[in-house]
């Protein structure tokens, strides 16, 4: 489940903002100040924070690069209720991913943030897993099928995984999961059991990602 930190001093726009996050089946926590939002990113990993540029204390602007230093891989989505070319540049420049300005409709943040967060997990697909082997399930169908199934099943034993991928050339399902586990994805017990590492899960996560977008 995605974590997103709403960082605004308008206290009704941030509970507004947080309802609608939660009502998109989102978890998202408040924090009424630049300060106040750097001490909770030591504590909690974030995927996205919303970040108002005008506040008292530590504005915005400033708070940009605080969190991008603290927490480099989260996304940055600037809102100001003062809209100019320049303070856009700035704020991309200074570290923003985003910019929205106030007062935005609802579904226009909603686009915002799905963008912001889908360009997260692909980050996270090519940060943590070797996209050659990636692509080299992606490549084949029945690797991609075996990858997606042990990821939703767990363990399997063989005849098992056969007959729910519908296949009838047994050696066909013998070699690709040969080849599967030659690259580190999957892994087999002493019972005989297949089931995907930790690698096998990372690479199933961004299959299905990649599934959906393209």
């Amino acid at each position: 489940m995605e974590q997103i930190l709403v960082i605004d001093d308008d206290d009704d726009l941030r509970t507004t903002i947080i309802e609608v996050l939660e009502q998109e089946g989102l978890t998202a926590h408040p924090a009424e100040n630049a300060d106040l939002a750097l001490n909770l990113l030591k504590k909690h990993p974030y995927h996205l924070v919303l970040l108002d540029m005008v506040m008292p204390g530590t504005d915005g602007m400033t708070a940009i690069p605080l969190i991008r230093q603290q927490a480099p891989r989260t996304r940055i989505i600037a809102m100001t209720a003062f809209s100019s070319a320049e303070n856009a540049v700035q704020a991309m420049q200074r570290g923003a991913d985003d910019y929205l300005v106030k007062p935005f409709k609802i579904d226009a943040l909603m686009l915002s943030i799905r963008q912001n967060l889908q360009e997260a997990r692909f980050q996270e697909c090519h940060k943590d897993t070797d996209m050659d082997d990636v692509f080299q399930g992606l490549s084949n169908v029945l690797r991609r099928q075996i990858l997606i199934f042990l990821h939703r099943q767990g363990m399997t034993r063989f005849m098992d995984l056969v007959r729910a991928l519908e296949v009838e050339d047994h050696t066909k399902v013998n070699f690709h999961l040969k080849v599967l586990r030659e690259v580190g994805f999957i892994e087999q017990n002493a019972h005989k059991q297949y089931s995907l590492t930790n690698s096998g899960e990372r690479a199933a996560e961004c299959l299905s990602f990649i599934s959906k977008n393209i």
